[in-house]
């Protein structure tokens, strides 16, 4: 018996077995979680279906994040199926591709900083807000996924990196709202892995390229690592924890200078 095996919990984000968030999905369900997963738009779904099918999740849900509807539909459709929910793992963002390369202030524009911040941080807020009545008393979790450039300044990250500090204030704001209730809220910071999303940070190979060579195990970390913490930080082992962003990068984020 795993340690998740009371659980059901929300995947979203999954876009493909490179995906951190399927990095969680194969730990949660490999501790004895119930999962359901959420794709955003026709095109990732049969790709979703079929990752899902190996999770036995039990359905897949349409959820676009910018669309309040879609989110209230989603909750809906779940509270049709499950009559609580101990866990929701939020692994959203975007930033549009000429936000993340070159000069911050030279690129950054009002739209791409809003549309950085809706659907990198807001969507957190959002999803627990629309989850909260089915995970009331449950002594549930909600998990994100932030990254470095949340807290130092990291090269073409630029947009990104201002809604991952939001994404990180917001895990405390929401612990603080959701923990009476029994929910606790954190957030994993990743080291940088090559997913979908990573493609379309400028001269992303090169940050893999110094990770490797400065960090402490001189080696970047794998979805199964960071999945493998994300289920701990889900379960009863973490019940003390919330309001907190671990680290997990083989260390990287301890250094000075490289």
């Amino acid at each position: 018996m795993g340690f998740l095996s009371d659980k059901r919990i929300l995947i979203t984000g999954v876009a493909s077995n490179r995906s951190i968030a399927w990095g969680v999905a194969q730990a949660m369900h490999r501790e004895g979680a119930t999962l359901a997963f959420t794709y955003q738009g026709e095109k990732l779904k049969g790709r979703v279906e079929d990752l899902a099918s190996q999770c036995d999740a039990e359905f897949v849900l349409p959820l676009d994040v910018s669309s309040d509807e879609q989110i209230h539909s989603c909750f809906a459709a779940l509270g049709e199926h499950w009559d609580g929910l101990e866990g929701i793992v939020h692994s959203i963002a975007f930033a549009p591709k000429d936000q993340l390369e070159g000069d911050y202030v030279a690129s950054v524009t009002r739209e791409g900083f809003a549309a950085a911040q809706d659907i990198s941080s807001y969507s957190l807020a959002a999803l627990a807000k629309a989850g909260r009545p089915l995970m009331q008393g449950r002594n549930g979790a909600i998990l994100t996924m932030s990254y470095l450039g949340a807290v130092r300044a990291v090269p073409n990250y630029n947009v990104m990196g201002i809604a991952k500090a939001s994404l990180e204030a917001n895990v405390r704001y929401l612990a603080a709202s959701l923990g009476p209730e029994g929910t606790r809220v954190n957030a994993v910071s990743a080291g940088p892995i090559r997913t979908l999303a990573a493609a379309g940070i400028a001269d992303f190979r090169s940050m893999l390229k110094q990770v490797e060579e400065r960090t402490p195990l001189r080696r970047n970390v794998t979805i199964d690592e960071v999945g493998n913490a994300g289920a701990f930080l889900c379960s009863d082992l973490a019940s003390g924890i919330t309001g907190d962003i671990l680290y997990v990068d083989t260390g990287y984020h301890i250094l000075g200078l490289g």
